[in-house]
């Protein structure tokens, strides 16, 4: 082979070419059952090397992780970035954890891959390809009175799926004092645990850690270990994997292990073959994204001025639930635990039963012909399920990719559903006041403000799942008494569109929304 043939074939762009070639082939004979058993989304080239260029530093001994490897793609990223920077690094070792043995095999391709990069660049490389589960071998080293040496650098597209409580991977985090609901945060939470003071973390992950009680001990684990410094946001919920049909809010964050607080660094992206920024970069205070009185310890993404002054316009709103003297509860029907009680159709002796599916346009219709029952069986059995008639404000748990708004709501308003008693199934949030309706104009203010722009803007900034919890709803602020009863008063009870309900919570809120300009709810 010519010297100029074995330079071409060295480089770190010949690097990043094998991998993708090694990583396509993965891809062909990949088979579904297998992915969704180990929650493989194999990461695309170009978002690898996006994602290896955000270390900040990258010269000296240069120790790596990569937690879930796969092919390799995100260790050859980082080799490529650190041989073509003006200051190399002097040597790299590199670990990769996989538990495919048809991905290791590729895995130890691309290390040697690394390896011939990284000769031709002058720096000294060592890689391993382990096949392993990264959550027990990394628990083991952390259970060793003298733990081995701790990287400098980790790089994590970490597996996405769910972990069971009694499950042997959720035991073994236990002992390690690490509580984790999904595979990606316990994968994330051990690379923190192992990373050396100083080191650095790069990872792709689902944005649903942001918030969400399921989510908050890893919060307050990665928020008192790392420093955040920047993060990525993808616009869509298609693009970062699109090979692999994942439909999934990601983020790409960075942060420092030890470091104290500092400004962090916002951008976002349509996707990572787009190209552009979608807009500049935002160098907001660490306060900002982590609010230092929030309990939930919620993470808040706002990528552009236009989130800016949407964040601004609620740190205005003076109220919580509280104030309006309103509490919020999961609807109490657990439909699989009363099935023998339900009924298809109103019928005496049964009173109604609302799901999801009856909410339409802001106002809940009854009975609704489907799958779902309308009715429970009104019984001694069934006693502690109710809730008496009364005006509510009731927003589903879950929104699906079709509807335009995280937050549904709606109006169950006795005048259209004539009852003595209610029961609300478990997928649905319920406002109430302790136990029961709410006042008429309250209950229509609260509902339009729920369902406005400006909210659904707001929410975004740190719910990147499809789940709404009530968690969530009773960490919003709120306007005033006054000002919601002005706005129930201002919608009429009548079906209002988008523009319409928008126009009526700017008027009704005054000062504390002008300025904030949103853009139309977009599909999620």
């Amino acid at each position: 082979m010519s010297a100029a043939r074995e330079l071409r074939r060295t480089t770190p762009a010949a690097l990043l070419e094998a991998v993708a070639l090694h990583r396509a082939e993965a891809c062909e004979r990949l088979d579904p059952a297998r992915r969704s058993e180990l929650g493989q989304f194999l990461t695309p080239p170009r978002l690898a090397s996006f994602m290896a260029s955000l270390f900040q530093e990258l010269g000296g001994s240069v120790r790596v992780l990569d937690a879930g490897a796969g092919v390799g793609t995100l260790t050859a990223a980082l080799v490529a970035e650190a041989c073509s920077r003006p200051a190399p690094p002097t040597d790299i070792r590199a670990v990769g954890y996989e538990l495919d043995p048809a991905m290791v095999k590729r895995l130890s391709k691309g290390m040697r891959a690394c390896r011939d990069a990284c000769r031709a660049a002058g720096v000294a490389f060592e890689g391993r390809a382990v096949r392993a589960d990264f959550i027990a071998a990394a628990v083991e080293e952390l259970s060793r009175p003298t733990p081995g040496a701790r990287f400098s650098h980790a790089i994590l597209n970490p597996p996405y799926k769910k972990l069971g409580a009694a499950s042997a991977a959720r035991r073994a985090l236990r002992r390690a004092g690490i509580e984790a609901s999904n595979l990606y945060t316990a994968f994330l939470a051990l690379a923190v645990r192992v990373l050396a003071p100083g080191g650095e973390l790069v990872a792709i992950t689902p944005r649903s850690f942001c918030n969400g009680p399921y989510f908050r001990a890893f919060r307050e684990l990665f928020l008192r270990e790392m420093s955040l410094r920047r993060v990525h946001v993808f616009e869509s919920r298609s693009a970062a994997f699109a090979d692999d049909d994942v439909l999934q809010e990601n983020v790409v964050l960075c942060g420092v292990k030890g470091a104290p607080p500092g400004a962090v660094l916002i951008s976002s992206s349509c996707g990572p073959d787009d190209g552009a920024i979608t807009a500049p970069p935002r160098q907001v205070p660490y306060a900002e994204v982590v609010r230092p009185d929030d309990p939930e310890r919620f993470i808040r993404v706002v990528p552009d001025q236009a989130g800016k002054d949407v964040a601004d316009a609620f740190a205005r709103l003076p109220a919580r639930l509280a104030d309006l003297g309103v509490s919020i509860s999961t609807g109490k029907v657990v439909d699989f635990r009363a099935r023998a009680l339900l009924r298809p159709d109103p019928q005496e002796g049964a009173a109604p039963l609302i799901y999801p599916a009856h909410l339409d346009a802001g106002v809940v219709r009854w009975p609704k012909a489907g799958k779902k029952p309308n009715a429970l069986v009104d019984c001694a059995a069934t006693a502690h399920l109710w809730m008496p008639s009364g005006t509510y404000v009731v927003v589903k748990r879950f929104s699906s990719k079709e509807e335009r708004r995280r937050i549904t709501a709606a109006v169950f308003d006795p005048a259209v559903v004539p009852c003595a008693r209610v029961g609300f199934e478990n997928h649905l949030n319920v406002f109430h006041r302790r136990g029961a309706g709410l006042p008429p104009l309250l209950a229509r203010g609260l509902c339009a403000f729920l369902s406005s722009t400006l909210v659904d803007t707001y929410f975004r900034q740190w719910s990147g799942h499809t789940q709404v919890n009530a968690t969530d709803l009773r960490s919003l602020t709120y306007p005033p008494l006054e000002a919601m009863e002005r706005l129930g008063a201002r919608t009429g009870g009548r079906a209002l569109g988008q523009r319409e309900i928008d126009r009526a919570v700017e008027e009704a809120l005054g000062a504390a929304a002008r300025g904030a300009r949103c853009r139309p709810p977009r599909a999620i």
